[in-house]
C-alpha cells in the first residue's frame, strides 16, 4: 500500500476517534471514566497533530487557505456575547 494512502487512512481513523470521544465525554456521569476518556482524547489529538505534520511535510495534505482578518472578525462576532 502507498504511504500516502496509509497516512490518509490513519488520519481519517484518528479524526473519527476524536469525534467519538467528543460525543462520549459529556454523556458519562462517572467522573473517573470521564477523566480517562479525556486523557485518551488528548493522546489521540497529539497523534492527529503528528500525522498531520507528517502529511503536510510530505505534501500528502494541503491545508485550506488561511482565513482573512475580515473572515475572522465575522466568526468572532457570531460567538461574542452582546
Amino acid at each position: 500500500m502507498e504511504e500516502k494512502i496509509m497516512v490518509a487512512d490513519a488520519l481519517e481513523s484518528v479524526n473519527a476517534n476524536l469525534t467519538k470521544y467528543g460525543e462520549m465525554i459529556p454523556q458519562t456521569e462517572n467522573l473517573q471514566l470521564k477523566q480517562t476518556l479525556k486523557q485518551i482524547r488528548n493522546q489521540c489529538e497529539m497523534s492527529q497533530e503528528e500525522l498531520y505534520q507528517i502529511a503536510k511535510s510530505k505534501q500528502y495534505y494541503t491545508p485550506a487557505a488561511k482565513a482573512t482578518e475580515e473572515e475572522v472578525k465575522k466568526v468572532r462576532m457570531l460567538f461574542t456575547p452582546n
